[in-house]
């Protein structure tokens, strides 16, 4: 084996220590993309750790504000508003929407037809 292949390998070992994501998932992700040809190894570890640093971001964030502080859990309302309600997330609407009931729903849509027969 030569010098330059130990070296990649040895790279790839501690940079798969560093991070907790796996790196064949984001590869997939990416590959899904019709403008992405060819992958680097550094552009996928990059990304691969970027993302992991921004759900854990997320995390803490939707953890430090929510409501479940007190039972030591994270629920996907403490996740929908802090993208609602923090600036930086809310490109997240439309994946994190708040959850709302049905019937709260259908009662919202009839509000708005009855506002729209009125104009």
């Amino acid at each position: 084996m030569s010098e330059t292949n130990m070296e990649e390998k040895v790279d790839q070992t501690t940079n798969s220590r560093t991070i907790s994501l796996p790196i064949s998932r984001v590869r997939l992700i990416m590959k899904s993309s019709p403008d992405v040809s060819c992958i680097n190894q550094d552009a996928l570890f990059l990304t691969t750790k970027a993302t992991e640093l921004f759900v854990q971001h997320l995390a803490l964030s939707s953890y430090e504000n929510g409501s479940s502080k007190d039972t030591n859990s994270l629920s996907y309302s403490d996740l929908a508003d802090t993208v609602e309600e923090t600036e930086t997330f809310q490109f997240l609407t439309d994946i994190l929407p708040k959850k709302i009931l049905a019937r709260d729903y259908l009662k919202t849509l009839e509000e708005m037809e009855k506002e729209d027969d009125n104009l």
